[in-house]
């Protein structure tokens, strides 16, 4: 199945229609199938895989999603660049419903997930310092400015368990922290792209203030689905600009970060 795609995108089922001459194939791997069969296809010159994060019908929770197998399906195909659009919540006064966020941080408050491919067969310690692929952050960041997309370039993403929202106390603290956006599917699947060697780049489009930062009776999940569905043209638009300019030789330091490490397995 190898180099069948060299571009994946992680997302919602409003950007099936991203991909040109599409195909649906099924992939196996040690962790069982992915969310969903995955979808191949082209996006101007450049091959690309999508994966519905939640699974077509949206069957998976945040906190039960295989997000070993997408990550590990996405490289047996060829993958070495993943885009990952999200919903997510904002932290910030200043950073309103409709901004993009393309954060350089994250901070894991999950509690339940595993997020490691190397759990056996001896230690392997993966540089984390920097979770986002830089280049791969600099293109979403000019595509999305040139579209004038209100857009934030940088920022902390803090990833919670779910399936609930954060009570207002929670919301408070993580503000206080100096956060500036929340959600529930950035971990471990920015960790678990960095021990395949891949590049990896959140796309966050803010849906709501989180329940702390303002007052009222908090988000719902029909309100994130809605305000997600009304911008995910947009969010289209972004990704097929970004996947176009992705470099086509990868210029950051994702692509090295297992050299040097003893691997229990062969990667795919």
């Amino acid at each position: 199945m190898t180099n069948r795609a060299e571009i994946g995108v992680i997302g919602g089922s409003g950007l099936y229609s991203l991909l040109d001459d599409a195909e649906e194939i099924s992939v196996a791997t040690p962790y069982g199938p992915p969310s969903d069969t995955v979808t191949l296809g082209r996006i101007g010159d450049r091959s690309v895989a999508f994966i519905p994060r939640h699974g077509r019908e949206h069957v998976f929770p945040p906190h039960r999603i295989p997000y070993r197998a997408n990550l590990w399906a996405l490289r047996s195909l060829g993958v070495r660049q993943v885009l990952a659009p999200s919903a997510v919540g904002s932290l910030r006064p200043e950073i309103g419903p409709g901004a993009l966020v393309v954060p350089d941080q994250l901070v894991d408050r999950t509690t339940s997930r595993v997020q490691t491919y190397y759990d056996a067969g001896g230690a392997v310690h993966v540089s984390f310092a920097d979770p986002y692929c830089p280049s791969g952050r600099a293109v979403a960041v000019a595509k999305a400015q040139e579209t004038e997309w209100n857009t934030v370039d940088g920022g902390t993403l803090v990833v919670i368990e779910g399936p609930r929202f954060s009570t207002r106390a929670e919301s408070r603290w993580f503000s206080d922290a100096g956060w500036s956006i929340i959600g529930m599917t950035g971990h471990p699947e920015a960790v678990l792209a960095r021990e395949l060697a891949l590049c990896y780049t959140s796309l966050c489009l803010v849906t709501d203030h989180d329940a702390g930062v303002e007052a009222g009776e908090g988000v719902t999940h029909e309100e994130v689905l809605a305000f997600f569905a009304a911008n995910v043209e947009r969010m289209r638009t972004l990704v097929s600009e970004a996947v176009e300019g992705l470099p086509l030789d990868r210029p950051c330091s994702c692509g090295d970060a297992l050299d040097g490490l003893k691997l229990p397995f062969d990667l795919p």
